[in-house]
């Protein structure tokens, strides 16, 4: 008897379930999702260091103007240098002071420098330094007028208000009520003739509620 082998047919593949459209929409809505709350993320971040990188430049500037002025202020011509001439003339807005240059090998000389706020933009100019007086009140007359042809340099932008006060006679006054100017001295008192002995400069940028506020000491050089 002989003895049959059943023919064993090979089993069907296992169908591989794929996924359906419905997990595809819910992934596909959780990737935008966590796209969003990604690209929300890093435009903070880049608006906020745009933010910090400009205050840090507006900080930068303030610092330089400051400077500057420091470096006028302490090389204030006295009056007794002027004969009797004004040498700070102090205003909302704009400062216009007469100082000492020195060069090197060269005998000192006195220029005119002013500072304007114009348009928001706070800027400097001086004059050429000279030795003759008379020469110099009509560059004072000019910065005064703003007919100087000197160019002027740009210090900060975006600057709402300039404002001073003086110290003057042991206490601060407001600039334009300051006695900013003194009398003629005569020989005995060239010696004890003096004007402001300090000036408050408070700077308010664009947009800040808070004034920056230096104070200088006149003439301290």
């Amino acid at each position: 008897m002989t003895r049959r082998h059943a023919k064993r047919h090979p089993a069907p593949p296992r169908r591989r379930r794929g996924f359906t459209l419905i997990e595809l929409l819910v992934a596909i809505s959780i990737l935008a999702i966590v796209a969003v709350l990604g690209w929300r993320g890093l435009d903070g971040i880049i608006r906020s260091r745009a933010a910090l990188t400009a205050q840090m430049e507006q900080t930068r500037g303030l610092q330089l103007a400051f400077a500057q002025m420091q470096n006028d202020l302490e090389q204030l011509a006295t009056t007794a240098q002027l004969h009797g001439r004004v040498n700070l003339q102090a205003l909302d807005g704009r400062i216009t002071l007469v100082r000492t240059s020195l060069a090197e090998n060269e005998p000192s000389r006195l220029q005119v420098v002013s500072y304007r706020l114009r348009d928001g933009v706070l800027v400097r100019r001086e004059s050429a330094a000279t030795r003759d007086l008379v020469q110099l009140s009509a560059l004072w007359q000019a910065a005064l007028g703003d007919a100087d042809p000197a160019a002027s340099v740009a210090l900060q932008s975006g600057v709402d208000s300039l404002t001073m006060r003086i110290w003057q006679n042991n206490g601060w006054q407001s600039a334009a009520n300051a006695n900013q100017s003194a009398p003629p001295p005569s020989p005995l008192l060239t010696s004890i003739v003096t004007g402001p002995t300090g000036l408050e400069v408070s700077l308010r940028l664009a947009g800040q509620n808070a004034s920056l506020i230096k104070v200088f000491l006149l003439g301290a050089v």
